[in-house]
This record gives structure tokens, C-alpha cells and sequence, in this order.
């Protein structure tokens, strides 16, 4: 059936008065512009809306239930314009964004301070490696991405927004814990727990020791943090994250990060989106709320004690 919100909003307004007289002078019409309309949407229909018994003119079987539909669309389309008015205020809208496994330990965070700004916020997290998050990119699946270093294959726009630090962790029992400057060369005797080889985290350590010539031995790999963290804790190596995972460990004394020669390993946090795309009120806030705050609301642990680390 084919018809028009104008044809909807003649009829409704006849079907309120019961009247093509009343329905034209509320309508601020002529009474045949308003009979019109009204047997323009019976066309459509296939079925007569009204009957006229004597001087009165009363609703059909078929012209109740267009009323009732009519009624539904009316009250939709009114709650369509609230819901407009408050995307332009940044009242109302949804955030569709995916994070490296390794950003969700502060983005959570960052999400529910974003949110106390924001009325009715409605939030799709997807959470995975750097291969999964160039194919969130790739196929425009997410509006923004918050990831390590962009790919340089696809056409983004990206935007450092706070510092990523690589460091070695180890056992707090460990041997080489409490020991200063350690040199590079001393890891090419330990065996490291490291990420899956899909992991921006691996990929910068491979590449930061490849620069440095140093071969690590790697003995076990991990498709998260905590498991990395877990074989850290219990002895089966060290290991290298983001120091971003680590502030409860460090807190409770599990895990004590390594003074190396050389780390951290300084890498950049980056929120991406495609080039081109156009992003809601809501999603524009929520990047520059990333870009602008996110480092007085997510600081460094405690504990991360080495020099060219820094809160600020």
C-alpha cells in the first residue's frame, strides 16, 4: 500500500472531529482539499474509511484500524523528532567502537565517565586483536577504533591521544627483580611468555629486538594479558605488556616490573575512524572527550617507578 504521511495526518484529523468540515478548518484547509486526501488514502487502501449514516459520518471496520495504525506512526514519528533534538545535544545516541584486548583495561573506564555526560547512552564493545580490529576497519563494522599503530594500507584519520609503555615484567620472587639497569643482553638467557603472533604488543617487542639484535627464547604464547600475566606470576618466564595492564598486579605486589636497559618500549595509544565517515554528535563527543581527557581520568599505576615514564 502506498501512501503518505499528509494523507495520514487528513485522515487522523477527520477521524478526531468526525467531521470533513471541522478536520478542514483545524487543518487550515478547504473541505474538498481534506475530501481529497481522504479518498486518495481509500484508493490506496483498497476500502472505504468512512460512512455517512444520515448527516454523520462514522469510521469503518477499515478506518478503525487505519486509526489505529495511523495513531502508532504519529506517536513514532513525534518520538523520531525528540530523539533528534537530543542527538543534536549530545542527549541521546550509541557508541559502536572496538578496542585492542590491551586498551580495555582503561577504555572500560573511560566509557563510564563519557557516560555520566550523556542521558541514554547505549555502548557496543567489541574487544580483539589487532587482526580483528583492521577487519572492524576494513568492513566499516565500528564507527571508532582505539588501537597501537594504524595500518598505513587503509584511509584513516587517526589521533594519538595518550602514551603506551611497554615494559618487562617478571615473578616478584624472581632473580632479576630489584636489580637495576639490566642489560639487554641478559634476556637472551630468559625465556618470555609472549602474546600470539596477531598481537600489536608482539609485533613491537619482535621489531624492538630485532633493532637491538637480541634473540629472546620463547617458551610460551598467550592469546590475553592475564594469561600472560598468570604464566608471569607463576614463574614460567617474563614477560611484555602494556603497563596500562598491570596496576593491579602492581598494587597487590604479583608482578614487579624489570628496570632494562632501553624500556620502556614507547608506543601510542590511537583513536581511529574510517576517512570520509561521519560520525553522530555522540561519537564525535566521545572522541574528543578521548582526545582531550582521557589522561586525567586514566593515569599511569603507582608503581610505575622507571624515569621516562610519565603521568603527564
Amino acid at each position: 500500500m502506498h501512501l503518505t504521511l499528509r494523507q495520514l495526518k487528513v485522515f487522523e484529523t477527520v477521524a478526531q472531529h468526525l467531521s470533513f468540515t471541522r478536520a478542514a478548518e483545524a487543518m487550515h484547509l478547504t473541505q474538498p482539499a481534506v475530501s481529497m486526501q481522504v479518498k486518495q488514502l481509500e484508493e490506496n487502501a483498497g476500502l472505504a474509511l468512512f460512512e455517512q449514516v444520515g448527516r454523520k459520518i462514522y469510521l469503518t471496520e477499515a478506518g478503525e484500524e487505519m486509526s489505529h495504525y495511523s495513531h502508532i506512526i504519529t506517536q513514532q514519528l513525534s518520538e523520531l523528532d525528540d530523539v533528534l533534538e537530543e542527538l543534536k545535544g549530545n542527549k541521546r545516541g550509541r557508541l559502536n567502537i572496538a578496542v585492542a584486548s590491551t586498551a580495555n583495561y582503561f577504555v572500560t573506564r573511560l566509557i563510564g565517565a563519557f557516560s555520566e555526560r550523556v542521558e541514554h547512552l547505549t555502548v557496543n564493545l567489541d574487544v580483539t586483536n589487532r587482526k580483528g580490529l583492521i577487519r572492524d576497519l576494513e568492513r566499516n563494522d565500528v564507527d571508532l577504533v582505539i588501537m597501537g599503530q594504524p595500518p598505513d594500507h587503509i584511509e584513516l584519520v587517526a589521533e594519538r591521544f595518550m602514551e603506551n609503555p611497554l615494559v618487562v615484567i617478571a615473578a616478584s620472587d624472581n632473580p632479576l627483580a630489584g636489580r637495576e639497569n639490566i642489560p639487554l643482553a641478559a634476556l637472551q638467557g630468559e625465556t618470555f611468555v609472549m602474546r600470539e603472533a596477531a598481537s600489536g604488543t608482539r609485533a613491537a617487542m619482535e621489531r624492538f629486538f630485532t633493532e637491538q639484535d637480541v634473540h629472546l627464547n620463547a617458551g610460551m604464547e598467550m592469546r590475553s594479558n592475564e594469561a600472560v600475566q598468570q604464566a608471569v606470576q607463576a614463574g614460567l618466564g617474563l614477560g611484555i605488556v602494556s603497563i596500562h595492564t598491570l596496576e593491579l598486579e602492581l598494587e597487590t605486589n604479583r608482578l614487579v616490573i624489570l628496570d632494562v636497559e632501553s624500556f620502556p618500549i614507547m608506543r601510542q595509544w590511537y583513536i581511529v575512524h574510517l576517512e570520509g565517515k561521519r560520525l553522530s554528535p555522540v561519537v564525535q563527543g566521545f572522541k574528543e572527550f578521548i582526545i582531550n581527557e582521557s589522561r586525567d581520568i586514566w593515569r599511569l599505576p603507582n608503581k610505575a617507578y622507571l624515569g621516562n615514564i610519565s603521568n603527564e
